[in-house]
């Protein structure tokens, strides 16, 4: 990852619950940066720092309620909400472009590299303090893969 700047699938992987029956705050925030915005933003504690404010923030998923406030309070956009829906991944990610996805809309799914990797269905667009939080619906096995959304050409 440091010369790319692109993690692992062994440290993707590591972001994630065993099982994602419920919505869970997906962390990747690998670099130790002083920031903890998404721990004093969670409302039930599940995200903690430590004493050192430059350690990487670690996530209880017995206390996530994937409630994805965390997600505007990242200023790094490192954080995600995932939620399995039948054969499909509901992510909700931070979006900073234009334009703005409209419902009903499909994207195209990227991974890290920044990559098309499938299509993504836009489901819901909402306005979380200045960061858009956008859902979406991916096929299952993009889980560790998919990051992103482009508009298509």
């Amino acid at each position: 990852m440091r010369k790319t700047g692109i993690p692992s699938l062994e440290a993707i992987r590591s972001c994630f619950p065993d099982t994602l029956v419920k919505p869970k705050a997906i962390i990747e925030c690998y670099e130790e940066i002083p920031c903890n915005p998404c721990a004093t933003s969670c409302p039930v504690q599940a995200i903690t720092i430590g004493e050192d404010l430059n350690k990487q923030p670690r996530i209880n998923f017995d206390l996530c309620t994937g409630c994805g406030i965390c997600i505007s309070s990242c200023p790094g956009l490192a954080i995600m909400v995932a939620e399995e829906v039948g054969e499909q991944i509901r992510f909700k990610i931070p979006y900073e472009f234009l334009p703005v996805p409209e419902v009903g809309e499909n994207w195209l799914a990227l991974n890290r590299q920044g990559e098309v990797i499938g299509e993504a269905l836009i489901e819901k667009v909402l306005r979380k303090n200045k960061t858009l939080v956008v859902s979406v619906l991916v096929p299952r096995d993009l889980l560790y893969e998919f990051i992103s959304i482009r508009r298509p050409k």
